[in-house]
């Protein structure tokens, strides 16, 4: 089992144990014996787009090309190729501020998820993410692989999506506003993300609102809440929604919802709640499926006062 432990500043994970099964690994020229031959890994780079999205489709998963294109100019990771070139898995880190990442794009072909790639990928970056706490949502196929490397649970994530309907009635929440996002609410969304996640991504928050539309909530003329709304997969996905209540992220996400109404609409929740979630399937986006959010370090994540109901995504959290 993989250990982890900290010493003054500084953490240290003893990685041997993490590759029990994988063939032959040659780091002076990162190559990887896998079954019968032989795999190169090599660092994911703008390049590696068309590649990436092979290994998507391969697993139903359902991002465009442009969503790939965003993910490499966030994170960093491998991909390994067979001896003609051809996607075997791929795993990435997205850095978010000096001492934390999460880690996605964890993806292998299921006629290859016993073959070691995805075993070795992972100790890859555990490498590169030696000092950082780190946080993934994994796959029913990833869950054993992550476990053993010293991952620990955190609790569920549901995926809800569909043809938006007839949004469902909420309830006012008293002394809110909602104001569309606009460039001098960035500080504010980046400080109550920052407190509901556990760690700072401005980068992240920056790029998406790049390409998102929004809301942000306001009690008092003090932040409460927002979210972002993008073009994603088969539509649309609603997230990151962070808000201060159940009551506050289902009005700031019934009024993005109208504004998509008709069209397919994706929100990753870890609410454990039932209103967000029942309030998601009455409006036309019942539940497709889980994943179990999962740590490596420190529980971060805020479990009161501003808290994350809907994720950017599963790699970006």
């Amino acid at each position: 089992m993989l250990r982890y432990r900290s010493e003054g500043n500084s953490k240290q994970r003893d990685l041997a144990p993490v590759l029990p099964g994988v063939f032959g690994i040659n780091r002076m020229n990162n190559t990887l014996r896998i079954d019968s031959f032989e795999a190169q890994i090599e660092p994911i780079t703008a390049q590696s787009r068309a590649l990436l999205h092979e290994l998507t489709v391969s697993v139903h998963w359902p991002h465009r090309e442009s969503d790939i294109d965003l993910l490499i100019r966030l994170g960093k990771g491998y991909i390994a190729l067979d001896e003609i070139g051809r996607p075997l898995g791929s795993a990435m880190h997205f850095p978010m501020g000096d001492d934390f990442a999460m880690m996605g794009m964890m993806v292998t072909p299921p006629r290859l998820q016993a073959q070691g790639a995805g075993r070795a990928l992972m100790k890859r970056i555990l490498e590169d993410c030696d000092g950082r706490d780190l946080r993934l949502n994994a796959t029913r196929s990833g869950y054993r692989l992550y476990r053993s490397a010293g991952f620990v649970d955190v609790g569920m994530v549901y995926q809800h999506q569909g043809m938006v309907g007839s949004v469902a009635q909420v309830d006012s929440v008293a002394g809110v506003d909602l104001a569309v996002i606009s460039a001098k609410d960035s500080a504010a969304i980046a400080q109550m993300d920052a407190r509901a996640f556990g760690a700072s991504r401005t980068a992240v928050l920056d790029a998406l609102l790049g390409v998102s539309t929004g809301l942000v909530a306001m009690r008092g003329g003090q932040p409460c809440g927002f979210a972002l709304m993008r073009r994603f997969g088969k539509g649309h996905v609603i997230g990151p929604l962070v808000a201060d209540s159940e009551a506050l992220a289902m009005l700031i996400a019934a009024s993005l919802m109208r504004q998509a109404q008709g069209s397919f609409v994706r929100v990753d929740t870890p609410c454990a709640g039932q209103g967000l979630r029942r309030f998601l399937t009455d409006s036309g986006l019942p539940e497709f499926d889980t994943v179990t959010e999962m740590r490596l370090g420190p529980q971060r994540r805020a479990s009161e006062g501003l808290k994350t109901y809907g994720l950017a995504a599963h790699s970006l959290g």
